[in-house]
């Protein structure tokens, strides 16, 4: 049995397959250069295809996952569990392995029928596309939860995050938990993950956003919830504002955070909208943007449960962001760097 975690985090574990200067593969499966999407029937070939034209680099990846190890990056040993589903097959084990190395407890559920998902990421220039394959980890069931090490890993965990893709699938678990959390009386966050999860999985997305007391949304999601809930605007402040004024089942306001690349972050908290700049990074030094909002989320959330101001967790999600953008995947520096 495990001993106390301080954040639990769940959703979808994938094994990354990327690859750099991937503009051919943007235009044969008609892709776009900035964005992450579910695989259809026309991009089954991907994966095949990159493995044999290009150089695959492995990286343990899955949104939600990439958090929980940023926001260990941060915290003391030990302190953060996952939740997810995954194959009986060497890509779990890869997965194991780079939670090991960062002190992520990984707290999976197997399904033996189906293999590890796996997600192509296509690096063009600054941008990066992902293409997910979801396999064993959209199987994902709310049995898991009854198991005696979930069950004790809930009870204690002193603060939540899901990341939006577990809602194609896990909405009915993701609901639990976020009862759960308010039941703990422990915060629960979100984060809005992809524009297709409020494009095209709006009322899952609905049923579990009600008990979140932070949520966390990049410009071109922000958007997409706004227009799928016809906010009428595109400003970022007003669907931030409008976000965090939502209906709600916990006491007390919600607080939204938007993220806008190097422009500077929109934070809403207890009724008041700020920006916080970000820091300006080279070029030169921008490797690939593949888990820098991960990376991001993860800083704030590992901040805050650490006891730090808004402001405060902001700056510092902003400095694990701009960490990962110049290395290759949704890493971060190791030996770690002193954030806080």
């Amino acid at each position: 049995m495990p001993g106390q975690f301080d954040l639990v985090a769940f959703g979808n574990p994938l094994l990354d397959m990327q690859i750099r200067d991937g503009e051919e593969v943007l235009k044969k499966y008609n892709l776009k250069s900035n964005d992450a999407i579910l695989a259809e029937e026309s991009h089954q070939s991907i994966y095949e295809h990159i493995v044999e034209k290009y150089d695959v680099v492995y990286v343990a990846g899955g949104a939600a996952q990439n958090t929980a190890r940023c926001a260990q990056y941060v915290l003391p040993e030990n302190s953060t569990a996952y939740l997810g589903c995954v194959g009986d097959d060497d890509l779990a084990q890869q997965l194991r392995a780079a939670n090991d190395k960062e002190g992520l407890r990984s707290a999976y559920q197997v399904n033996k029928a189906l293999p590890t998902g796996s997600c192509a990421a296509i690096i063009s220039g600054h941008d990066r596309s992902l293409v997910t394959r979801l396999g064993a980890a959209e199987s994902f069931s709310k049995a898991h939860l009854e198991t005696p090490e979930v069950k004790k890993l809930i009870a204690e965990a002193k603060f939540f995050y899901m990341g939006g893709f577990f809602v194609t699938h896990g909405a009915e678990s993701g609901l639990i938990i976020a009862k759960q959390a308010k039941a703990n009386g422990v915060p629960f966050s979100l984060n809005l993950s992809a524009p297709f999860i409020p494009q095209f999985f709006s009322q899952q997305l609905d049923s579990i956003l009600p008990y979140a007391s932070l949520v966390i949304g990049n410009e071109s999601e922000a958007v997409a919830y706004a227009e799928a809930h016809s906010y009428g605007t595109s400003d970022l402040k007003a669907i931030a504002e409008k976000l965090a004024a939502s209906p709600s089942e916990l006491q007390g306001a919600r607080t939204v955070i938007i993220t806008h690349g190097s422009e500077p972050t929109i934070v809403v908290e207890g009724g008041r909208t700020r920006e916080i700049e970000t820091a300006k990074i080279a070029s030169e030094d921008i490797v690939d943007t593949n888990g820098a909002g991960d990376a991001f989320a993860g800083g704030v959330v590992g901040a805050l449960i650490l006891g730090k101001s808004i402001e405060e967790a902001v700056k510092v999600g902003q400095k694990l962001g701009g960490m990962c953008i110049g290395q290759v995947g949704p890493c971060l520096k190791f030996p770690k760097e002193q954030i806080i």
